[in-house]
């Protein structure tokens, strides 16, 4: 992130890290200072980072774990997401493709049992992130959306991990409180937390398990050339057994062999005032997550204190996948955040906005992360691409880069997310040129759905490229 952005991360912060740090001494943070040594340094202080060294600390209590974190734990993605707790099981025909269909199934099946791991590890360690599994909704919004999840729930039932059901239309509309329901099919296993409480109490465990975390630590630069490697920050350096690179967004930036990897977009967000009588008078009074089945979907959900969030994709995307001054502000998008929730629920008219914000995902060509040996280093690791399902794929990506880390041959070692990034976008400035081309058609497509029109064939075209920028199977 460049000094421009940087300045602007720490003079505005999304509503859910204004909530999270009302609890917690401002002065905290203490940046390194000195040349240390350590058996694992792990660069990132969000899901990622803290997940693996929790992980690590878990697996081998003896060893020795320093995060480095260039603003606070969860400032970036893991600290200003929608808080969507969805698995990886709308994406299952998406995995077969690319893994094969036994290790689709498990990738499916470890991504629900990862939902059921966190609430149980918040609860254990008292982290109070409002983690509610109530589910999730896969809804359509126009007749254009229907059966679009009709192939991959066929698929997950014929091999016999489907957890989702086709919802009667009147229980579907009650529970998602919008009358433009048209179609939903429903999962108990998922649901909604608030994000930055999730990943700063994810710091205090990792702290209390004894790894040493430094905020206001940028790294300046990584010396690979010996087998163990170093890091050098602006006031000190790290020499470690092992460097793990949980940078996310900011890799494509930071190091060129990715910088056709992933494109960066973002995801708009709004969170209205307290509304929680009018949440109980549309019934929308549970923790479930609910999606529309838009190539840039519509997500929404409420909160424990009444309100409801609601977000968007595909607004805006990164020339050169830069982590632009855009994702540090209030989101430009607003008017249109407020326009959609009024379309959703035409009694919230009048409701006050009390924030509206957006934020940087990294989208790979396949839709999933991917990890692997920075330049084949056999001590350096990496994990990044989430493409907007972080929240409980990051659990995931902690156990891999623990097992990569300790040289482990087990399920997690030979994940198929392991072994670099599967396709590139194009250079730039076509890369740019071509996502808002596309992004351009897909609004005009979606628009004429929503009209009951037929979209322009052109449209139609432009917009199957969006699977390149990781649209979910539905």
């Amino acid at each position: 992130m460049n000094d421009s952005a940087a300045s602007v991360a720490s003079s505005f912060r999304p509503f859910w890290m204004n909530e999270a740090m009302k609890h917690e001494d401002p002065d905290t943070p203490q940046p390194l200072n000195a040349q240390i040594n350590t058996d694992v340094c792990i660069i990132g202080g969000g899901y990622t980072g803290l997940w693996t060294a929790i992980e690590l600390k878990t697996r081998e209590p003896n060893l020795d774990v320093v995060v480095l974190e260039k603003e606070i734990c969860g400032y970036g993605a893991s600290g200003s997401n929608g808080g969507c707790a969805l698995t990886l099981a709308p994406k299952f025909l998406s995995l077969c493709k690319y893994f094969g269909l036994e290790e689709a199934k498990r990738i499916v099946m470890g991504s629900e049992t990862a939902v059921e791991e966190i609430k149980q590890f918040t609860d254990e360690h008292g982290i109070d992130c409002e983690f509610r599994v109530d589910g999730a909704q896969f809804i359509a919004t126009n007749e254009a959306q229907v059966g679009a999840m009709d192939a991959v729930i066929e698929a997950l039932e014929s091999e016999g991990i489907n957890s989702w059901r086709k919802q009667p239309l009147d229980e579907a509309r009650a529970s998602s409180g919008t009358s433009m329901l048209r179609e939903s099919y429903f999962s108990p296993v998922a649901g909604s937390l608030q994000p930055a409480l999730l990943v700063r109490g994810l710091a205090r465990v990792a702290r209390n398990k004894g790894v040493r975390i430094f905020e206001k630590t940028p790294m300046t630069s990584l010396i690979d050339k010996n087998e163990a490697p170093k890091v050098v920050t602006q006031f000190g350096e790290v020499t470690a057994k092992k460097v793990v690179l949980a940078m996310n967004a900011w890799m494509a930036s930071s190091f060129k062999q990715f910088s056709r990897s992933i494109v960066v977009v973002s995801s708009d967000m709004a969170i209205t005032e307290p509304i929680p009588e009018l949440l109980d008078e549309l019934r929308l009074n549970h923790g479930a997550t609910i999606c529309d089945s838009r190539t840039f979907v519509h997500y929404f959900h409420t909160t424990q204190d009444g309100r409801l969030l609601f977000g968007k994709g595909g607004n805006t995307f990164a020339f050169g996948s830069k982590m632009i001054d855009t994702f540090f502000e209030p989101s430009r998008y607003g008017s249109q955040l407020n326009e959609a929730i009024q379309s959703f629920f035409p009694s919230m008219s009048g409701t006050k906005l009390e924030q509206v914000w957006n934020g940087g995902s990294d989208r790979s060509t396949t839709g999933f992360p991917f990890f692997g040996n920075l330049n084949g280093h056999p001590n350096i690791h990496y994990g990044f691409g989430y493409s907007g399902n972080g929240v409980i794929q990051c659990r995931l990506g902690g156990k891999i880069l623990a097992a990569l880390c300790l040289d482990q041959d087990d399920e997690w070692s030979r994940s198929g997310f392991v072994g670099g990034p599967r396709g590139q976008f194009p250079p730039e400035p076509f890369r740019w040129i071509g996502s808002l081309a596309v992004r351009n058609a897909i609004r005009r497509k979606e628009l004429a759905e929503d009209r009951a029109q037929r979209p322009r064939a052109f449209d139609s075209y432009l917009a199957r490229f969006a699977k390149s920028a990781g649209k979910t199977d539905q």
